[in-house]
């Protein structure tokens, strides 16, 4: 599903320059990239704390994570600025923010909730994926990690409640009410205390940093982020839908209680892109086909998950990340090179991706394989491996 996804929001963006037309008609009826982003949202949601559980430690999920997603991440970044320097890329327009402080909020990777625009437009998915890790360890430190589907179902009605009661915020509100230098050295900071005091070894400090993470990436995405506040809501939801499945599947909660959840979620979703989307269809039409076709998508992967899968299929989810992360530099070389097609050209949108998968073969094979093994290693050096205990595990 992740392969196929990131085909999808690489089709969205690479469409821009070679099918200008065919994407004009396609929008308002389909939000591919919505569609493609959805289902990474709630693959995470699937995966992320089943791994967090499965190693009993806060310590070793932090080491995984980082080594899973930042090599990468610092690689295509470097690559972008060094063509940027070499002037056969340009870079999105920052603003008035300080080197200092972009930088600041890219390594946090929170950056989209900090009022700091991307380097990379599709970095801004990684700031609500590490805002779901924040909320997965909060809740694991507490021991609330079971309750998946309450927190769906929570975040789902609030998302709806803030439509219904006409709540609106402007994009990265505590940014332009405090400013964003503050927010970023903020954020920072909990970030940093968060992570360390999660890991100790006192329980009250492992508490205290769980709660802390939690709590900031509750507030950065409901007041702080550069999408809509009930749209922010429901992708963090959608996550949490994601682990619900994973609880039925495991036997920690009910299948009944998990389709529950899903109706739940999804009534609450659909109602609220409708009613905030009226008239805009690109919001309306378009994001509600785009979050019941993840969901299918979804369903469908569930279905099929127990047989066995072409290798080209397994492979593209192998290296999906590389396929959604190198994609726009070379995005961009084209646009500030040869620039964009002013008509549809079929044949150039397919020479793309036969230029960009063996690419994101070798970055996978040299980047991501390389540093995933290497953070596997160093996290069996620092950390003990915790079992988890039966309070942890048992159904509430």
């Amino acid at each position: 599903m992740r392969g196929l996804a990131a085909l999808v929001v690489v089709f969205d963006h690479s469409s821009y320059t070679f099918m200008p037309d065919f994407r004009q008609d396609l929008m308002p009826h389909f939000n591919t990239s919505r569609y493609g982003i959805l289902v990474f949202f709630l693959v995470s949601g699937y995966i992320v704390p089943h791994s967090l559980e499965r190693r009993g430690c806060v310590r070793s999920f932090w080491v995984g994570r980082i080594f899973r997603v930042y090599p990468l991440w610092a690689a295509v970044v470097s690559a972008l600025l060094a063509l940027h320097a070499l002037g056969i890329a340009e870079l999105r327009d920052l603003g008035s923010h300080s080197t200092a402080t972009v930088v600041i909020a890219h390594l946090t990777m929170l950056q989209e909730l900090l009022g700091t625009p991307s380097v990379l437009l599709v970095l801004w998915t990684l700031s609500y994926e590490m805002s779901f890790y924040l909320l997965v360890v909060g809740l694991f430190t507490v021991r609330l990690q079971r309750r998946s589907a309450a927190f769906a179902v929570l975040l789902a009605v609030l998302a709806a409640g803030s439509v219904a009661a006409g709540v609106t915020l402007r994009p990265s509100a505590l940014s332009a009410e405090f400013g964003t230098g503050p927010v970023i050295a903020f954020a920072a900071i909990a970030m940093g205390t968060a992570l360390s005091c999660a890991g100790a070894e006192n329980a009250v400090l492992r508490v205290f940093g769980g709660v802390l993470g939690g709590m900031l990436a509750l507030v950065l995405v409901a007041f702080n982020g550069t999408v809509p506040l009930w749209e922010g809501l429901v992708i963090l939801a959608v996550m949490f839908l994601g682990t619900t499945v994973h609880r039925a599947e495991a036997g920690q909660c009910s299948r009944v209680f998990a389709v529950g959840t899903a109706v739940v979620v999804s009534v609450c979703a659909v109602g609220s892109a409708y009613w905030w989307g009226d008239g805009d269809h690109f919001t309306r039409r378009g994001w509600i086909t785009a979050f019941m076709l993840a969901l299918i998508t979804f369903g469908a992967g569930m279905a099929v998950r127990n047989r066995c899968l072409p290798r080209v299929l397994t492979g593209l989810g192998t290296i999906s990340y590389s396929v959604y992360l190198v994609h726009p530099v070379l995005l961009t070389v084209i646009d500030s090179t040869v620039g964009r097609r002013g008509h549809d050209t079929p044949v150039l949108e397919v020479a793309f991706f036969v230029v960009l998968l063996p690419v994101c073969l070798l970055t996978h094979r040299w980047i991501e394989a390389p540093s995933q093994e290497w953070g596997r290693g160093l996290a069996r050096r620092l950390t003990r491996r915790t079992p988890v205990t039966e309070d942890d595990v048992r159904t509430p």
